[in-house]
């Protein structure tokens, strides 16, 4: 076998010039549905965390020092731990909502990719 037009076949596939076949585009719309969503929950969780964090760090007197600050950390705090604990069904509405959005051209296009 000829190793050298393997190799050279490779790296031309490489640089071909790719088509768009549906499978493709089926697979940038299943993206296009669920990344609002994922953003999202990433972003709120980061947040949730952040003041759950405060919170904490004010409550147990790291910062601060006040009976002041101690309330207020230990608000921020249960406020954050909800943030977190409602991150998840935030997830799956927004997700179902991204579904329901491109459920059609989903389908659609799912069928064209079957009946081929």
């Amino acid at each position: 076998m000829n190793t050298d037009k393997l190799y050279a076949e490779s790296i031309a596939k490489d640089y071909a010039p790719k088509d768009n076949s549906k499978i493709i585009a089926l697979k940038k719309l299943d993206a296009r549905a669920k990344l609002p969503a994922t953003v999202f929950t990433y972003t709120f969780g980061i947040a949730s965390a952040l003041v759950a964090g405060m919170g904490m760090c004010l409550s147990m007197q790291v910062i601060g020092g006040t009976i002041l600050l101690t309330v207020l950390g230990i608000v921020l705090g249960i406020l954050g731990f909800i943030g977190c604990g409602v991150n998840y069904p935030l997830y799956r509405k927004k997700l179902e909502k991204g579904k329901a959005k491109y459920a059609y051209e989903i389908v659609e296009l799912a069928r064209q990719i079957s009946d081929q």
